[in-house]
């Protein structure tokens, strides 16, 4: 663990990989609750957790390196479940780096169980992890212009879901009809960092 100042107000820490990074953010959270912690905004990345509106930055970095993490652990709260179709246009590709039947992409991939590691790229844009590692794929050679809203799509160990239409990269598996970002909700974006997720197959009727 490395903590590094940003401004008068905020913390950077950098972690050695993402598990660890979902651990100290879970964690932080709980202390926040807990009222051991003050500080305004706890935000993930994926290789680092930024502590913003922080009134003593000398104290809580000690704090944080004399932390001791726990691991991530199922918590109580429920699965969101992403009814998704499973025919995206790169399907026939993913199941050959898988070597796999495509059949058995959406039940790989809807058997896993994901969390929300970290948000960004749009609003409404959520990187997950769950898939085992041996199933990452790479972005694709030549990125699409416009990516469609409800893509379910695949890149290096993330799954992630487009909230509106964009040029992307990533291996487009499925589409999924869930809302992902509405101003008119609160919150406004469906997924948030540390929310666990399990896509439910669907079929094309619509």
């Amino acid at each position: 663990m490395r903590v590094l100042p940003v401004g008068d107000l905020a913390l950077l820490v950098e972690l050695a990989d993402g598990d660890e990074a979902q651990a100290l953010h879970a964690e932080l959270l709980r202390r926040r609750a807990a009222g051991l912690i003050r500080v305004r905004e706890i935000v993930p990345a994926a290789r680092t957790v930024l502590l913003d509106g922080l009134d003593d930055l000398d104290r809580v970095g000690a704090e944080l390196t004399a932390l001791d993490i726990p691991p991530l652990s199922a918590r109580a709260e429920a699965v969101l479940e992403i009814p998704v179709r499973y025919d995206g246009p790169d399907l026939v590709d993913v199941a050959a780096r898988w070597r796999v039947p495509v059949t058995e992409v959406a039940r790989i991939h809807s058997a896993a169980e994901f969390r929300v590691a970290f948000c960004g790229f749009a609003p409404g844009f959520g990187y997950l992890t769950g898939l085992p590692e041996h199933y990452g794929v790479p972005r694709r050679d030549t990125p699409r212009t416009a990516v469609p809203a409800g893509s379910v799509a695949l890149a290096g160990p993330y799954t992630g879901m487009y909230p509106r239409t964009s040029p992307g990269g990533w291996q487009l598996i499925g589409t999924t009809d869930a809302v992902l970002w509405d101003h008119a909700r609160v919150p406004a974006a469906l997924l948030t960092p540390g929310v666990r997720v399990r896509f439910v197959p669907v079929s094309d009727a619509r």
